[in-house]
């Protein structure tokens, strides 16, 4: 019998779900706000005033093709950010939900390296492919490649992806051992009886019981890539070599805190909202199907 809690006066309701609504609106509401209301604006230099022209930013940026060149950058790099974490974290979760004895520690220590922030885990990175310095580009140049990331934009780019990936896997690897604890063994050992080896098993019978998390960090990961990234694309490349780095968040601080321009930041901050939005419909749209409950 399904149990419903029923308020007898519209006092308490109020109090218990307005922290969460003045917390939405002064962190979230308010800002969309302001960028939409500034998206139509061209301030001067100095920013004692202001002139109106409507979507004259918008039509500006979709005639730039420095900014239409960063919606390919960001969605290679979303794509690879994502993949990168979900599919290491996924055999990373297999191994550990295998393991009989200290399976504990094992999970312990693929847990840590989400503790680390995303600016910190880009100076990591940046150091050790440092062209000078680095570790690993000083090995890469014992074997005779000559890692530049500096200049490369391939390197570049590859190089913040990983960085990105790496601390994310963790999280990932947190959903995905959960989600593998919960298969109940009985259906493993029922097929296992059968004759079927281990990744028959995992793909015809793990795999689509798992599918709502994985769902779940698909559309996580992919607003990961698109927001959260910042710090390491800062610390690493700065959105070089020649913008070759620049996904539509940073393009946003470029052009903003950068370059100024507070007009086309607000309007490229808008289009950037309204991406992620589309996005994360198209994933409940038609992703969403394929996923069993």
């Amino acid at each position: 019998m399904e149990k419903r809690v029923i308020f007898r006066g519209w006092l308490l309701p109020i109090c218990l779900v307005a922290p969460q609504l003045i917390i939405s609106i002064i962190f979230f509401f308010y800002p969309a706000a302001q960028a939409v209301w500034q998206s139509l604006f061209i301030p001067d230099p100095f920013g004692l005033s202001s002139q109106y022209v409507g979507l004259g930013n918008f039509e500006y940026l979709l005639g730039d093709k420095y900014y239409r060149a960063s919606f390919l950058t960001t969605a290679v790099f979303s794509v690879l950010v994502t993949f990168c974490s979900m599919i290491p974290a996924l055999l990373l979760a297999v191994c550990a939900d295998r393991l009989i004895k200290s399976s504990g520690i094992y999970s312990t220590l693929l847990i840590w390296p989400y503790a680390v922030a995303p600016a910190v885990a880009g100076v990591l990175w940046m150091f050790m492919f440092n062209t000078r310095v680095g570790i690993v580009s000083w090995y890469l140049g014992q074997l005779g490649y000559d890692w530049n990331h500096v200049l490369n934009d391939g390197e570049a780019m590859g190089l913040v992806v990983i960085a990105s990936a790496w601390g994310r896997i963790s999280y990932n690897f947190l959903f995905f051992f959960a989600a593998l604890q919960s298969v109940p063994k009985s259906l493993i050992e029922a097929s296992a009886i059968d004759g079927a080896h281990f990744w028959r098993r995992f793909f015809d019978i793990v795999l689509p019981l798992i599918t709502p998390t994985a769902f779940f960090l698909l559309v996580v990961n992919v607003v990961y890539s698109f927001f959260e990234t910042f710090g390491v694309i800062h610390t690493i490349t700065a959105g070089g070599p020649q913008q070759a780095t620049t996904i539509l968040v940073y393009k946003v601080f470029s052009d903003g805190f950068v370059g100024q321009d507070l007009g086309s930041s607000s309007a490229q901050s808008v289009i950037l909202l309204v991406v992620v939005g589309l996005l994360t419909v198209i994933q409940f749209k038609y992703i969403e199907k394929r996923v069993h409950y």
